[in-house]
């Protein structure tokens, strides 16, 4: 059992990148006094969505069942929840474009605002895990436990990312076109187009990669 929630919290943690970096920059649009609080609590909130998408995993298998136009409940959550994330990204790098582009003093947005926004997103990234988890594992403890060791291991290393991201707006705009992907993802899952993820983790890794090196040459080139 101890290799199945090895394997499963490495998992969890891949499934977890992009809902880090989601949090990560939506609470860049907070004060710095308030950033990590936000963090911890929206990667908090996502932990306890997930244990309780566990205990009710057979309401969420009864989501598969069509609802409106053809698509199931699961459907309409994640065709949902890839709107917003598109929304949101296309949002933000309109926003970091008008930064540039104007002397004019960046919005600050409300905390509470923020962890619903969180709150949102987490439920539609719980699904993804929570579905993995099971199918990997039927063992609730074991799945209890992978959860809740990667959130802690997001907890420890969200604050290193949000930096580095806040730091360097080029990965910035390479975390927010990250995300697009990944609401149009789900956007075609709800419609019943299945892709495999592991292909958009790898043009990220690719891009995160090149720019690492445009990153080393720069300086010299200046």
């Amino acid at each position: 059992m101890i290799y199945a929630l090895l394997a499963l919290t490495a998992i969890e943690i891949v499934l977890g990148i992009d809902n880090v970096i989601f949090i990560a920059i939506l609470c860049s649009r907070l004060p710095k006094h308030l950033q990590d609080k936000a963090r911890v609590i929206g990667l908090t909130l996502a932990m306890f969505t997930r244990i309780i998408l566990l205990f009710c995993i057979a309401w969420i298998m009864k989501l598969t069942e069509p609802v409106l136009f053809g698509l199931s409940g699961r459907d309409l959550i994640l065709l949902g929840g890839g709107l917003f994330l598109i929304w949101k990204s296309v949002h933000e790098i309109h926003n970091k474009m008008e930064a540039i582009s104007s002397t004019a003093t960046p919005v600050v947005a409300g905390f509470g605002s923020v962890i619903f926004q969180i709150l949102l997103i987490d439920i539609v990234f719980s699904l993804d895990s929570v579905i993995t988890a099971v199918g990997m594992v039927n063992h609730m403890p074991t799945m209890i436990s992978a959860i809740v060791i990667s959130m802690v291991v997001m907890v420890i290393f969200s604050g290193s990312i949000a930096k580095f991201i806040d730091k360097h707006p080029t990965f910035k705009i390479l975390a927010l076109s990250f995300l697009i992907l990944i609401g149009v993802l789900l956007v075609a899952e709800s419609f019943g187009k299945h892709f495999d993820r592991g292909y958009i983790y790898f043009a990220m890794a690719f891009s995160i990669c090149v720019e690492l090196v445009n990153m080393k040459i720069r300086p010299k080139s200046n």
